[in-house]
């Protein structure tokens, strides 16, 4: 090697150094303010922000390996021709490709739940039959503890249609069967008492987003009518509210002697 050609050698392996240190300081410098822009989010939920925190160390992660990987190829190509070089890579990377896509397919589901904000950590969500709060959430899998206890781990892959029960509003549905026997008119009169005076109690009335409505009859079944109490909820408040209208509606048709019917057979016995 003459001292031109070594002088064209350190001046192109330079200039690549340099331009990869240009670029991977570029990278901080978009990190670190999207990282401030997203802290700088006032309304921005914890959990939310968390996931747009991992997507900014992704990109940062992925620009920093296609950064120095050109670099490294060009450097190499001042050595020999790296053509047999790229196409034998190229065919790794498909064997890998074809062996790892169960992989794959798992590592961009995850990205798209993390980038379209499906469900967080702390959400109640249903995965076909699985369904439960999630624990944990990373690129390849989602963490699902149901209501014994068992924890889930479902691959992002096999998320196709997911149902989230607490994201943005819930809703408490109450179903109540009442005899035939009774005044409907009565009853609806009771029911609406109920939700009036739920609505007006100060330790549920935050976790209301809209007074409670009765409706009914909403279907005739063999041994009752039933009517039916809903009100909107903040998010993952339901059960609760559920629970105590339940409550309240059971104390009031104690009170006001409205019978609640159960399945039951009767015999007759004839001598």
């Amino acid at each position: 090697m003459n001292l031109d050609t070594l002088r064209e050698f350190l001046i192109a392996v330079t200039s690549s150094v340099v331009l990869a240190a240009l670029g991977l300081v570029l990278v901080q410098f978009l990190r670190r303010w999207l990282k401030r822009l997203i802290r700088s989010m006032q309304d921005l939920h914890e959990e939310r922000r968390q996931q747009l925190e991992t997507l900014v160390h992704i990109f940062q992660w992925a620009a920093n390996i296609l950064i120095v990987g050109a670099v490294l190829l060009m450097i190499i190509g001042h050595f020999a021709d790296i053509t047999p070089l790229l196409a034998s890579v190229g065919v790794v990377g498909l064997a890998v490709s074809l062996g790892a896509q169960t992989l794959l397919k798992d590592l961009i589901g995850g990205f798209l739940i993390l980038m379209e904000n499906q469900y967080s950590v702390g959400d109640v969500i249903q995965v076909g039959d699985v369904a439960g709060t999630v624990e944990q959430l990373t690129l390849r899998a989602t963490c699902v503890r149901d209501l014994d206890g068992n924890l889930h781990v479902v691959p992002n892959g096999e998320v196709r249609i997911v149902s989230n029960r607490t994201k943005g509003w819930s809703r408490a549905v109450v179903n109540v069967g009442v005899a035939y026997e009774e005044d409907l008119d009565r009853v609806l009169r009771v029911l609406e008492g109920v939700a009036e005076s739920f609505a007006r109690d100060a330790a549920f009335e935050p976790q209301l987003m809209e007074t409670p409505q009765v409706m009914g009859p909403v279907s005739l079944g063999d041994w009752a009518v039933t009517v039916r109490v809903m009100v909107k909820t903040q998010p993952g408040k339901q059960w609760d509210i559920s629970r105590e209208l339940q409550k309240r509606i059971l104390a009031a048709c104690e009170r006001e002697h409205i019978t609640l019917p159960y399945p039951r057979q009767e015999v007759l016995l004839q001598s």
